[in-house]
C-alpha cells in the first residue's frame, strides 16, 4: 500500500508527476533548520543537573559558599604568595642536565619507576618528565620494563644510564625535590616578609593568650614584633623569655612557602628541614587532574620558630657540606627565614661573644647575608626574620654599643606581682588537677617567700605544683593544696637555689 505514495513524490520530484497544484515537492524533503537556542538550553540544564550530582556525591561546598570564619586569618595577616607550576625547565630555572642527574640518580637508587613516580620525585609537571624520559630513551639511558597506567610506563637504567647515574653521584647523591632557583626564593622572601605585615593588638593577645603577660608588657613588645626585625630580652631566670621568644611568630600569618631545596650555580642546598619546619598538607584534591597549578618543588609550612642556646656554633651560620654525599644544608638564619630566629642562653655559646657579634652585625642591619658556598663562591641571600637575643646577664656586660644600636628594642622582663603570683596558681592548679585553695597560697607566700626574701618568678607556680602532684602520686594520694604539700615541694624545688 506504501509503494504508490513513494512512487508517486518520487515522479513529482524527477518532473513528471501528475500533479501541478499544491507545494513544492522539494520542500516536503527539505531538512528543518535545528533550534539552536533550545538545545543549547537543554544541554546547560543537563551541565547543572550534573554538576550539582557531582557535588552532592562529593559532599563538596557550593562554589559560593562562604568560608569557615574559625579558620580564618585576619586580611592583613594572610599570605598571598603562591608558587605556580612551571611550564618548562627553562621558566623553573633549570636545565634538563639538571633534571636528567636527578632522575637517572633515582632510577639508580629504586631500580625501576614509572613515568609518574619519576615525576613526583623531582616534584617537577609530568608532562616536563615524560618528554626528558623519551630523549634518554633515544639515546639508550633508559628502557621500556613495562606499561604503566595511564598511558605510562615503567623506566629501568641500560648500563650506560647506569655508568652515567654513577657518575653524577660521586659529585652529589642528592636526588630528591628539583631545586629552586635563588632568584625566586629572593622573591618569594620579599613577597612573604614578616616586615610587610602588621600585627595589631589583638594579634598579639591571640599570640601570647596562655601567658600570664600585664598591659604594660604588651605594649613594649607590640611594636617590637610590629617592627619584624631584632628584640633584645634581658632578666632574671624563670620569667618566661624563652616563652615569650617562641611564641613571637604566632602574631604574624600562619603560613608561608619555601623551597624543599635551592639551587645555586650547581650547587644544591637543602632548605626545607623536618625538625624545624612544620608541614601545612595541602587540602586533598578531588578532581581527576589537579587544577590549582601549584609548584610541587615548594611546601607549604608554619612560619618557623628556631630556637637555638648554648649549643650554637659558628659552622651552624653557614653553609654545610657533608663530604661524603656532597649535599649542603642551609644555616639556621635561612631556614629561619620569614619567621623567627631565637638565640637563646646568649652570651652561654660555645663560640665567643665577639665572634657571633662579628658575624651578624651588617645582616642585622643590612637585612642581607653573604655565604660561602663549597665551590668557593659567595652569594648574597635575605636576612629576613625576626631576631630575638635572650639572656638572664646584663646586656651592656655581653655587647657594645654599636651592636646595641642594630638591635632596636631592648625589653627587660621583670618579676611578677604578687597578684600575678597568686593569679598564675589560680589558673595552674586546674589544669593540673588541683582543687584551687586560697589559704595554701597564702601559706606559702609568707612563710616561704616573704619571711626569706625569696624572689618571685613566673615558673614557680607550675613547678611547685608538678612537686606537689608527682608527690602525691607517689603516696597514693588525690591531688591536693595543704601547707604539708607546699613544705615538701619547696624543700626539694629551693634546694641548692
Amino acid at each position: 500500500m506504501a509503494e504508490k505514495p513513494d512512487k508517486e513524490l518520487l515522479a513529482r520530484l524527477a518532473g513528471h508527476g501528475t500533479r501541478t497544484d499544491g507545494p513544492d515537492p522539494w520542500a516536503e524533503v527539505a531538512a528543518a533548520e535545528p533550534d539552536h537556542e533550545q538545545h543549547e538550553e537543554q544541554e546547560v540544564d543537563d551541565l547543572d543537573a550534573v554538576l550539582e550530582r557531582i557535588s552532592t556525591l562529593t559532599n563538596r561546598p557550593q562554589p559560593d559558599a562562604a568560608p569557615d570564619e574559625d579558620t580564618q586569618e585576619a586580611p592583613h595577616l594572610q599570605n598571598t604568595f603562591v608558587p605556580v607550576e612551571p611550564e618548562s625547565f627553562r621558566s623553573a630555572g633549570l636545565t634538563d642536565s639538571e633534571v636528567e642527574a636527578l632522575m637517572l640518580k633515582f632510577l639508580l637508587a629504586r631500580g625501576d619507576a614509572s613515568g609518574r613516580d619519576i615525576a613526583e620525585q623531582v616534584k617537577l609537571p609530568f608532562v616536563l618528565v615524560d618528554e626528558l624520559l623519551r630523549r634518554l630513551k633515544n639515546e639508550q639511558l633508559v628502557v621500556h620494563k613495562g606499561a604503566a597506567p595511564m598511558n605510562d610506563y615503567l623506566y629501568q637504567l641500560t648500563d650506560m644510564g647506569r655508568e652515567r647515574a654513577q657518575r653524577y653521584s660521586v659529585y652529589c647523591t642528592y636526588f630528591g625535590s628539583a631545586p629552586v632557583s635563588l632568584a625566586d626564593y629572593v622573591e618569594s622572601i620579599r613577597a612573604q616578609s614578616p616586615t610587610n605585615q602588621r600585627p595589631a593588638a589583638e594579634d598579639l593577645e591571640r599570640a601570647f593568650a596562655d601567658l600570664v603577660l600585664n598591659k604594660k608588657m604588651l605594649d613594649r613588645l607590640g611594636p617590637a614584633v610590629n617592627s619584624g626585625r631584632g628584640l633584645f630580652l634581658f632578666g632574671p631566670p624563670g620569667n618566661g623569655k624563652t616563652s615569650i621568644a617562641e611564641r613571637a611568630t604566632a602574631a604574624f600569618g600562619k603560613e608561608t612557602w619555601i623551597p624543599r631545596a635551592i639551587g645555586i650555580d650547581g650547587e644544591i642546598i637543602r632548605l626545607y628541614d623536618p625538625v624545624n619546619h612544620e608541614e601545612i598538607p595541602l587540602e586533598a584534591n578531588s578532581e581527576v587532574y589537579d587544577q590549582r597549578k601549584i609548584d610541587n618543588r615548594w611546601v607549604r609550612v608554619r612560619r618557623p620558630t628556631i630556637v637555638s642556646g648554648g649549643e650554637l656554633t659558628m659552622s651552624q651560620l653557614e653553609v654545610t657540606l657533608n663530604s661524603s654525599t656532597g649535599i649542603c644544608e642551609a644555616p639556621l638564619q635561612l631556614k629561619s627565614n620569614c619567621g623567627t630566629l631565637v638565640i637563646d642562653d646568649f652570651g652561654r655559646q660555645r663560640m665567643s661573644i665577639d665572634e657571633l657579634l662579628n658575624r651578624w652585625i651588617v645582616p642585622l642591619e643590612k637585612r642581607y647575608d653573604f655565604l660561602n658556598l663549597p665551590n668557593g663562591k659567595k652569594v648574597k641571600v635575605p636576612f629576613d626574620q625576626l631576631i630575638i637575643f635572650s639572656t638572664n646577664l646584663e646586656p651592656r656586660d655581653l655587647v657594645d654599643e654599636a651592636f646595641l644600636r642594630r638591635i632596636p628594642c631592648k625589653i627587660e622582663v621583670i618579676d611578677p606581682t604578687e597578684e600575678e603570683f597568686r593569679h598564675l596558681f589560680e589558673v595552674m592548679a586546674p589544669q593540673l588537677g588541683f582543687e584551687y585553695r586560697q589559704q595554701p597560697i597564702d601559706y606559702l607566700l609568707q612563710t616561704h617567700y616573704k619571711r626569706v626574701n625569696r624572689p618571685l618568678r613566673f615558673c614557680q607556680p607550675r613547678d611547685l605544683l608538678l612537686q606537689i602532684r608527682n608527690y602525691c602520686v607517689y603516696c597514693n594520694r588525690p591531688p591536693e593544696l595543704t601547707d604539708e604539700h607546699f613544705d615538701k615541694a619547696v624543700e626539694i624545688y629551693f634546694a641548692a637555689m
